[in-house]
């Protein structure tokens, strides 16, 4: 290597060989990254007045907490009709929503057999009873032939064995007597049981009300061998109904008799119908996994406007708080990009690049719970500690950590 050469790379500050070219590669990365975690950190506090925040003032108001479940609106009672006896239906005198009184007949089924067998118990009743008289009539003889017969033996006219075989005789006629009298009972028995059936053929209202159901046709023929078939179905009173609603295992603690509610039906969407809640059932019901269970609530219906069946949506009132702190729902929710950011970083950083970056600053030490909430401070984002209590979906009371004009942060632009 020529000495003009020798002199450029001294000029260079090469001309100790590698070793020195390696330490200003080392500078050159130390000066990167130091510009790196001068852009974090510009990033993540990069000045003193929060920009972006939307907020809401902590205000004092009213709260109302209510449960929502659907259901369906039905009778308080209804009394299925049916007939005990098969046979041919001859007359149908109800339908659908008839008024009826407790023994209006509804309906008459063909009594020709049966008048037949009431006729034949009669007769029967009538051949137990000259049988009846018959065994009278032998009983009366046997004992005046035993009398005498015991008379004759007691002056020594007549034999013992004679005695003997007449009070044997009346003992016979006066067991015929009470077989007759038996059958005398049973014919009376199968004759009322008999009349019982020829009255059944006459189908009956139990109680006032109105007929729902009606599947009973004339000339229709019905068995009632396996099971009583229902020809109708009579709700005793519709002014008075009920709300059956299927609740939430979640929202079921929550419940108890005497609380108010308000529902509302398709068929009536602008108004809202009053009810109390009457019963809550212990009995769950499972469907698909999800667990319920039935609430019954009272429903007025005197103008008779509710229908049963229909599908109807409750609002349970739980709890009612007045003169509150409020803060939307949305306070408790909010967290600054910044701090989701550098805490999403944190956790999945790692290696050299976490040794050598610096932890960015943040608003709070304290860790962060679901009990705290952010609010705007001297133009700063502060995280405080509250007290929350119940809520209704959209505003939350609290009961203490913040004041009445306070502005909450919910949410962040950009």
């Amino acid at each position: 290597m020529s000495d003009e050469q020798d002199d450029i790379r001294s000029k260079l500050g090469i001309a100790d060989g590698p070793s020195r070219g390696r330490i200003w590669i080392v500078l050159t990365l130390l000066c990167v990254l130091a510009g790196g975690v001068l852009i974090v950190w510009q990033q993540t506090d990069g000045g003193s007045e929060p920009m972006g925040f939307r907020t809401a003032n902590v205000v004092r108001g009213d709260l109302r907490v209510e449960i929502n479940a659907t259901g369906t609106v039905e009778p308080t009672s209804v009394v299925e009709v049916s007939s005990e006896l098969s046979g041919t239906i001859v007359d149908v005198y109800a339908d659908y929503n008839d008024v009826v009184a407790a023994g209006d007949m509804l309906a008459r089924l063909d009594t020709s057999k049966l008048e037949a067998q009431v006729a034949i118990q009669r007769a029967n009743l009538r051949s137990a009873e000259a049988r009846r008289a018959k065994a009278a009539a032998n009983l009366d003889e046997a004992s005046a032939t035993a009398e005498r017969s015991r008379a004759l033996g007691g002056r020594g006219i007549s034999s013992d064995s004679s005695v003997t075989a007449a009070e044997a005789a009346l003992a016979r006629a006066a067991a015929e007597r009470e077989v007759a009298e038996a059958d005398v009972f049973a014919a009376r028995a199968n004759l009322r049981l008999a009349e019982t059936d020829l009255g059944k053929a006459s189908i009956f209202s139990p109680v006032d009300g109105i007929v729902l159901d009606c599947t009973g046709n004339p000339r229709q023929t019905i068995s009632a061998a396996m099971s009583a078939p229902v020809l109708f179905a009579v709700a005793e009173d519709l002014t008075e109904m009920e709300l059956r609603l299927a609740v939430d295992e979640a929202d079921i603690a929550r419940l108890f008799a005497g609380q108010i509610a308000t529902f509302e039906v398709d068929a009536h969407d602008d108004t809202r119908f009053p009810a109390t809640v009457r019963q809550v059932r212990f009995a769950p019901e499972a469907l698909d996994g999800v667990v319920t269970y039935t609430v019954i609530l009272d429903i007025d219906n005197e103008d008779l406007t509710l229908r049963p069946g229909m599908t109807a949506v409750a609002d349970i009132v739980v709890n009612e708080v007045t003169d509150a702190l409020l803060v939307p729902n949305a306070a408790l929710r909010f967290v600054p990009r910044a701090v989701a950011d550098s805490e999403s970083g944190r956790e999945g950083a790692g290696g050299l690049l976490a040794m050598i970056l610096p932890s960015p600053p943040t608003r709070s030490s304290a860790p962060r719970s679901s009990s705290t909430l952010w609010v705007l401070r001297n133009g700063e984002p502060l995280e405080i500690e509250i007290d929350g209590g119940d809520t209704d979906g959209r505003f939350t009371v609290i009961r203490g950590g913040v004041e009445e004009g306070d502005r909450v942060i919910v949410g962040q632009d950009g």
